[in-house]
């Protein structure tokens, strides 16, 4: 019997459910472990990195990061592409992708940390997933309250703060209202099978389903939304990808309103103040002004994304569809 690929993650942890609901939408065989303090000296023995997700290959190579590791295991495991034929397509994918990384990031933190509800529901499943289910209550409440000080403390890694909180939630449910018109009539972002763009931005809405306040927003009010979150969990191909004609109306406004409006400005002007050696920076975003601290791995992941367009630089349609949209100034 082949030796299953293992992959070791969290539950709460948007980059590690992102790549195994990629492993079970290619039926790769793979172990899912739990990183609980039991397991840390295995994983710390692959690990180049402290971080989730690891997968460690039958070869036992080490694998880290989520979109190197499904861009690795895509070369591996052609059958049923995450990446769209059409050029205009794959490159959209790839945008979309990098969004739900980068920006989808933020409302998901957001909601988990602010407030108690969720801290509180948040910190007692990460304590679970350490310490393991049969864990005294007692080690479970004392893990919970050392988890909830530490993460409440982190919020503004991604900008959260009460200044930024109101801009912050209302583009979360612009998100989801525009994702909801897109998905009434398809299964997945693209058509009718995932995209790398879908498993980009499914992780953090999965993530915010889970949690009490942003999943209460998604079950009663987006109910398409939802349905594509819990096709999402153990994805299948149900048909082919669409063409950017049937697309165009309704993914367009995603491209314009979040992804040009939002995300792209946003992580230009993280970069441009990691060069001038700023502590923070502010970006008018849609008339408000964000602030935050810069941070590096953000700028790192905009120069890759910048390096992948010159790759479909001359596609004279894709073009046309990220100048109309604004997303074009950003990726030259």
């Amino acid at each position: 019997m082949t030796t299953p690929y293992k992959l070791y993650g969290y539950e709460l942890s948007p980059y590690s459910v992102k790549v195994r609901s990629y492993l079970r939408y290619k039926k790769i065989p793979h172990e899912w472990i739990v990183r609980t303090l039991e397991k840390m000296p295995e994983f710390q023995q692959h690990a180049k990195l402290p971080l989730v997700p690891l997968v460690v290959t039958p070869e036992n190579e080490s694998l880290q990061d989520s979109t190197p590791i499904i861009e690795t295991l895509e070369k591996s495991f052609a059958e049923n592409s995450i990446t769209p034929n059409d050029k205009t397509l794959a490159f959209i994918s790839y945008l979309i992708e990098e969004f739900g990384d980068e920006w989808g990031n933020k409302p998901m933190f957001h909601y988990r940390w602010r407030r108690e509800v969720d801290q509180d529901s948040a910190a007692f499943r990460l304590a679970k997933e350490q310490l393991g289910e049969q864990a005294p209550e007692d080690a479970l409440q004392n893990v919970k309250a050392t988890v909830k000080s530490r993460m409440v403390d982190r919020v503004w890694f991604v900008g959260s703060s009460d200044e930024t909180a109101p801009f912050i939630e209302s583009n979360f449910k612009e998100l989801l209202s525009l994702l909801e018109d897109h998905l009434q009539t398809r299964s997945y972002l693209l058509g009718n099978r995932p995209s790398f763009g879908d498993f980009g931005l499914y992780a953090q809405l999965y993530e915010c389903y889970t949690d009490p306040t942003p999943g209460t927003l998604i079950k009663e009010q987006f109910p398409a939304v939802c349905n594509w979150i819990e096709r999402m969990i153990n994805p299948t191909a149900e048909g082919e990808f669409e063409s950017w004609t049937t697309l165009s109306d309704t993914l367009f406004p995603l491209l314009k309103e979040q992804i040009a409006g939002c995300f792209l400005p946003w992580s230009q002007a993280n970069a441009q103040a990691l060069m001038a050696n700023e502590e923070t920076f502010s970006v008018t975003l849609k008339g408000f002004g964000f602030a935050q601290k810069p941070q590096k791995y953000h700028a790192k992941s905009l120069h890759t994304l910048r390096e992948r367009y010159q790759s479909f630089a001359t596609d004279t349609e894709l073009n046309q569809i990220l100048d109309a949209s604004g997303c074009l100034e950003f990726l030259t």
